[in-house]
């Protein structure tokens, strides 16, 4: 068994090891290949300052690109007895190097190792949220398009309201998805700070450039406080984590939505064959199942701030082994909201409108509204057009028209989808990926 990288003589129990550890080893598997960046980061900089030779950087700089090929490769793993990711990798270098791989852990500690490995995996994860988002709102701005002139019903408490359409309804969801880019693209500011260099939360004797590691990594700026480093740890997680909410709840809604308007009570919609399933008892069943997993699983992610928020919110200042816990729920979020909205993007495209709700008498009284407006346009105040609309419905006269003029701008007649584009590209292009992208690709040898 491999010894830990902070024990001395006294070796622990079995049972603390398993309780503290926890699923640690499993965690950090997905922060593996930004340990390796960050410590190839790490190593040139400890060069630049005379702890390292020009020799000793190659063959570390080497040997790092060789474990993060197997990482890639899927030929990494963090072994029976070794706590963590981190100290995998400097095991792995003092096995194949000797006490060279001994030399990479100057100035720095694992608090502000796994401080830069999640900002370099947010980061990057963020970027696939971000185009899995695209991808959707790409499909809601298309499809408000294609059925811009389909009427239905608008609905208050669940009662029928007022004409809408479904360019309005399709696009109200892609301009939520422009908001939530918003959002996204804070948390994504707050993250692109480089955390590497506070140690354990108070800095080092050593004389580190951490100027230069912000540069080698990509990062837009540092968290320059080493105290305030530190407590960047779940709170970075608990923003991000917000972010992705957010997300969540545009995508609950709309779920919601489309199993409502899925139902033979409504019929405003149907669902592709492929995304409904059927029932062991009643032939005739199609089950929106796909939709409703997709609201029960949005709703758990919108859970996930409060969780952060109950491990870290009568946390002081400094490291404790209760942040360990976030790990569990935060790094699979990135996977399960980019699943969903990947899903929602498919169900969106093969959707089909129905174009004949108004056929129905029941919608009828929406149109009511409408004709107060025609009587006060011409000259009728409009309270007693309201009340003369009113009697004819109590009286079971009112005889709707079914053509609707909204002009406005964001109304059935003006649904400013390129202004709804404007706003999420405005969003979209503030984010600078390209940069982390070269810097990765310098610190791994390769072509940008």
């Amino acid at each position: 068994m491999a010894s830990k990288l902070w024990e001395k003589n006294v070796q622990v129990d079995h049972d603390v090891e398993r309780y503290t550890v926890g699923r640690d080893r499993e965690m950090d598997m997905y922060l593996a290949p930004y340990d390796v960046l960050g410590s190839i980061a790490h190593i040139t900089m400890l060069q630049s300052i005379g702890l390292l030779t020009a020799d000793e950087l190659d063959v570390l700089t080497a040997e790092l690109r060789s474990i993060y090929v197997e990482i890639e490769q899927g030929r990494f793993a963090i072994e029976d007895g070794v706590e963590d990711v981190h100290s995998q990798v400097e095991l792995l270098l003092t096995r194949r190097l000797g006490d060279l791989g001994k030399k990479i852990h100057s100035g720095r500690s694992r608090n502000d190792q796994v401080l830069v490995d999640l900002r370099l995996f947010i980061r990057s994860r963020i970027e696939d949220v971000v185009a899995a988002m695209t991808r959707l709102f790409k499909t809601l701005q298309e499809q408000s398009e294609r059925y811009k002139n389909v009427l239905m019903p608008g609905y208050t408490h669940l009662q029928v309201a007022m004409p809408s359409s479904f360019g309005l309804w399709f696009g109200a969801y892609a301009e939520s998805l422009a908001d939530d880019l918003a959002v996204m693209r804070a948390a994504y500011h707050i993250t692109n700070r480089n955390p590497l260099g506070s140690a354990a939360g108070y800095g080092s004797s050593f004389p580190l450039d951490r100027a230069m590691t912000t540069r080698l990594l990509g990062f837009a700026s540092m968290d320059y406080n080493v105290v305030y480093a530190q407590m960047g740890r779940g709170k970075t997680e608990r923003v991000v984590a917000q972010a992705i909410a957010g997300v969540a709840a545009t995508v609950s809604k709309l779920a919601f939505d489309a199993c409502m308007f899925n139902s033979q009570n409504f019929g405003f919609l149907r669902l592709a064959d492929e995304f409904t399933t059927g029932s062991s008892i009643m032939p005739h069943k199609k089950n929106p199942d796909v939709f409703e997993l997709t609201r029960a699983k949005c709703n758990r992610l919108q859970a996930l701030p409060g969780e952060i928020t109950l491990i870290t919110n009568n946390l002081p200042s400094g490291y404790f082994r209760d942040l360990q816990l976030i790990k569990e729920g935060f790094l699979p979020a990135f996977d399960e909201i980019i699943d969903i909205l990947t899903m929602v993007d498919a169900m969106m495209r093969q959707v089909k409108v129905n174009e004949h709700i108004l056929d129905d008498s029941r919608y009828d009284l929406m149109f009511s509204v409408e004709e107060v407006n025609r009587l006060t346009q011409s000259g009728v105040p409009f309270r007693d057009a309201y009340k003369q609309v009113g009697l004819e419905i109590e009286a079971g006269r009112f005889c709707p028209v079914k053509q609707v003029a909204h002009t406005h701008a964001g109304s059935i007649g003006n649904l400013c989808n390129a202004e709804i584009e404007e706003l999420y590209r405005h969003e979209l292009d503030r984010f600078d990926f390209d940069t982390y992208h070269k810097a990765f690709n310098q610190l791994l040898g390769r072509q940008s």
